[in-house]
């Protein structure tokens, strides 16, 4: 579909049912409601990238369902897929057993997974949703391991389940040991580059091989290869190599979390390639279903140790998803729609950070295929030897400007002062520049507004 600019006033009547269902959903829709307060628009009809809203205005979605739609909107073979399942008559509902759509997803699945797993692998189908994959992952390895500590990483984000936040980061659990993720902006060493990852490596090694250290041995190591809710951090692919090791040396399991990583997203089917190491677990959801919920993890064989029954769900046979997600995942495979979102991911990561020697505003951007992140910091009150603090104000004020000019992004990072952006890999050239014009100008003029109102007290 061609980018379309957002339309000018819409009708008053477009305008009047536009406004009711928001309203009714404020009233009867819970507190905890996420998405909808900071994008404030009714989508009725969406293809590709393109959304169009109740009030007729229409816009360029990078949010992409936080990284659920690879292929965008209603793409067309997902949509046959779907059609041919549901005009075959077949079951829509089969629990866990065994179907032709559900044989033909998990075959196309495994012929994507890295060589070292798929050889060995198992499935398990969960919950519709990415937190109960985790979930499994966690029991998994309990299971198999006698243990029970995780070790997990400061800044992740793994689901909103009990378990999953346990090991995300802002939660605190006394089975869960907390370990220092690499980065270079806020290297939690102060040195950055191969030096911090490297810290960062030697500490996890000696927390573990320290008898006094308060470690127990624990039943598995859960990271995500970038992470994603805490501001599009991609882990060095050195430093994932060393946690392979100290895991795979010390028979302690690895979960790689590939929710939001995953089907091309980082410029690799799967982000754990960047890096070459074989995860025990793999954890996958979002752009596996095409669209439609659906949730696994892939496992090696020798893990396979839990009872009948174990991690059990009602809708763990979801016939759409698995149709619409063996479709998307041939299509992203036969395509090259990985490599094409490490070119293009690329092309737009360098204008952004061409971008951020103008804008001071722009503390840092950062990112791997078409998953990037625009750090917004305030650079008045920054220090020469440290960055700049976060400014989440002004992140917020950018993602309004950025709604204004019909481009929908969301926000994440420690401070939620991140901007991201999640495009689907069937982002054309020309999308892509119209998405880069209109996050530039919105930073503009953000910035422009907070200049003209001054210090903020």
């Amino acid at each position: 579909m061609a980018v379309t600019e957002p339309t000018n006033t819409p009708p008053a009547a477009q305008t009047v049912a536009h406004e009711g269902i928001l309203r009714r959903q404020s009233q009867r829709e819970s507190a905890a409601r996420t998405y909808a307060r900071s994008l404030p628009i009714v989508p009725v009809r969406a293809r590709g990238i393109t959304v169009e809203g109740a009030d007729g205005r229409r816009y360029l979605d990078c949010l992409s369902g936080a990284g659920t739609l690879a292929l965008g909107h209603n793409h067309p073979v997902v949509l046959e897929a779907i059609r041919r399942v549901l005009d075959s008559e077949a079951p829509l509902h089969i629990l866990d057993m065994a179907t032709p759509v559900k044989d033909a997803f998990v075959t196309e699945l495994f012929s994507t997974l890295p060589a070292g797993l798929a050889e060995h692998a198992r499935i398990q189908f969960c919950g519709p949703a990415g937190t109960d994959a985790v979930e499994a992952a966690l029991k998994l390895v309990r299971i198999a391991t006698g243990r029970q500590g995780m070790l997990a990483f400061t800044g992740a984000y793994h689901g909103m389940t009990e378990g999953s936040l346990a090991v995300s980061g802002g939660a605190r659990d006394v089975r869960v040991t907390r370990l220092p993720y690499p980065q270079d902006y806020r290297c939690p060493f102060g040195t950055g580059g191969e030096r911090g990852a490297e810290l960062s490596a030697r500490w996890t090694q000696n927390l573990l091989d320290d008898p006094s250290g308060g470690v127990p041995k624990p039943a598995g190591m859960i990271v995500e290869c970038v992470q994603g809710e805490g501001g599009v951090l991609p882990a060095p692919d050195a430093w994932l190599r060393r946690m392979r090791e100290i895991t795979a040396e010390r028979g302690v399991p690895l979960i790689a979390d590939e929710v939001q990583t995953g089907v091309g997203r980082t410029g690799t089917f799967w982000a754990v390639q960047h890096s070459g190491i074989v995860p025990d677990v793999m954890v996958l959801s979002k752009a596996i279903g095409g669209s439609l919920p659906l949730a696994v993890i892939v496992y090696h064989e020798d893990l396979d140790l839990w009872q009948p029954g174990a991690h059990a769900g009602t809708f763990r046979g979801n016939q759409l998803a698995m149709a619409a997600g063996a479709a998307t995942l041939a299509y992203v495979r036969e395509n090259g729609l990985a490599h094409r979102a490490a070119v293009l991911g690329g092309r737009m990561l360098a204008r952004l950070q061409g971008l951020a020697a103008e804008h001071p505003c722009i503390g840092d951007a950062r990112g791997r295929g078409l998953m990037i992140g625009v750090e917004i910091v305030d650079p008045e009150r920054g220090a020469d030897d440290s960055p700049a603090p976060a400014d989440p104000e002004l992140a917020r004020a950018v993602r309004r400007a950025c709604l204004d000019r019909g481009l929908i992004v969301e926000l994440g990072g420690r401070n939620g002062a991140v901007v991201r952006l999640l495009p689907p890999l069937t982002l054309t050239d020309e999308q892509a520049e119209a998405v880069l014009d209109r996050f530039a100008d919105a930073l503009a003029s953000a910035e422009q507004a907070r200049t003209s109102a001054g210090p903020s007290q």
